[in-house]
């Protein structure tokens, strides 16, 4: 996420950290330099001048040029600023005191409205909310079909029923009501671009069925463009949030920053990925953090808890605290790690790692090679990997699709590790520290 921008910013913080003492002209400098990596991620450029504004006024004070470490406390000032624009706390998701709670999803084509439908559907559904989608995109007439696709895929019933939006929403309350639903999430009517056509039927559809939230979907690879798009539709429609989706590609971190400052409407979610279960609550500590390098070890550890299971790892630490690690237990540990996420969204979440110097996707290959190799060895080798000669190294890779040398990799990796094992055994410290 935002790999160009968090590398300028690193470098620049490792500039000042270098210099020890810092003089104005040192700050004015770096700032210069954070407004242009803001400005080149696409950040509003009324957002930079009121950020760096704030910024500045808190670095030149007299005890940050006191402190042992002047760097630092400039980079803390930047953080609560930026926090700051973006939110302050979690903005929650409001169902109201109805039954059901509708939730109108608005947006132009190409957001990703209709599948962050169904992946909204999916987190509501893991806080044991009964829901309801309901297709009423009847201008585009994939819509329907795409939605009712995922409704199958979670398990949640798809409401098509209805030649227009408000006739497909009023038998959706009905079926919501018999069905003792708590939320109906509406995938509405988009458009390549903003139109009056478009705008007065989501009016309509406002006055008509009073949403408690209408979120407004915006695609945060392009950028200025969305800020943009946000702002339009705000003028025009009481929007109450925003879902920035597709922040896993090529997103340059501008909408994010901007959002909020320019609409006055919080980010409520955040799309990191292609599953389902690949949308995020957004906060703005934890996105602050991860925009200036400093990692998100918090959401980290909520990620390793909800989809490693505990009692298998648990297992497994019994066994690393005697030593008796195999690729057996290599294998198990892997398998846990792609659970948590893709490589890329993992290296995300970890602290003052040079993401740049860093390639996710070989990353990502190397741990499906070690799995293919290790799913080639006998029972045998993989309970006692010292066996393992030239021959078998040969039999292994060729029957794992890959190389000797990729399987020489393999086991270099399982034997440091296997080191590391025995210093932490030494230094008494646990393995798994989310397991307490």
């Amino acid at each position: 996420m935002f790999e160009n921008l968090t590398g300028r910013l690193q470098d620049i913080f490792r500039r000042l950290r270098g210099k020890g003492r810092l003089s104005e002209k040192d700050i004015e400098e770096a700032l210069r330099e954070i407004r242009q990596a803001l400005l080149e991620a696409d950040a509003h450029y009324k957002v930079v001048k009121e950020l760096l504004n704030n910024v500045k006024a808190k670095a030149l004070q007299e005890e940050v040029f006191r402190s042992v470490t002047p760097a630092e406390q400039i980079i803390k000032i930047l953080y609560y600023e930026l926090i700051n624009i973006l939110g302050g706390d979690r903005a929650n998701i409001n169902l109201g005191v109805r039954k059901p709670g509708v939730i109108f999803l608005v947006g132009l084509q190409g957001s990703g409205k209709t599948t962050t439908a169904a992946k909204l559907a999916y987190r509501l559904l893991q806080e044991r909310r009964r829901v309801v989608l309901v297709g009423a995109d009847t201008f585009r007439p994939a819509a329907g079909k795409q939605l009712q696709v995922l409704g199958e895929k979670i398990k949640v019933p798809v409401c098509l029923d209805g030649k227009t939006p408000q006739e497909i929403i009023e038998g959706a309350i009905k079926f919501s009501k018999e069905r003792l639903a708590d939320v109906m999430i509406v995938d509405t009517t988009g458009r390549l671009h903003i139109d009056e056509e478009m705008m007065k039927e989501l009016e309509d559809l406002n006055k008509s069925f009073e949403p408690s939230e209408i979120l407004l979907v915006v695609d945060g690879m392009t950028g200025q463009d969305a800020v943009n798009i946000a702002e339009k539709f705000n003028e025009l429609l009481p929007i109450t949030g925003v879902i920035l989706t597709k922040l896993d590609g090529d997103a340059r971190g501008g909408a994010a920053l901007s959002i909020k400052a320019v609409t006055g409407k919080p980010i409520k979610f955040i799309g990191v990925g292609e599953k389902i279960e690949d949308l995020e609550y957004f906060y703005p500590d934890r996105f602050a953090s991860r925009i200036l390098g400093m990692g998100d070890l918090t959401s980290l550890v909520e990620r390793i808890e909800k989809n490693i299971e505990m009692e298998k790892m648990a297992k497994l630490e019994e066994k690393l605290k005697k030593s008796k690690f195999d690729l057996e237990d290599f294998y198990i540990q892997l398998k846990e790690l792609k659970k948590v996420g893709s490589f890329d969204q993992i290296l995300d979440m970890l602290p003052y790692v040079p993401k740049d110097k860093i390639k996710p996707e070989v990353g990502e290959k190397e741990i499906k090679k070690f799995l293919a190799i290790i799913e080639s060895m006998t029972p045998e080798e993989r309970r006692n990997p010292s066996i393992i000669n030239g021959s078998r190294r040969l039999r292994i890779a060729k029957g794992s699709g890959t190389t000797v040398q990729d399987v020489n990799r393999l086991l270099k990796q399982y034997f440091q590790t296997l080191d590391l094992i025995k210093q932490l055994n030494k230094s008494k410290k646990s393995f798994f520290p989310f397991l307490r």
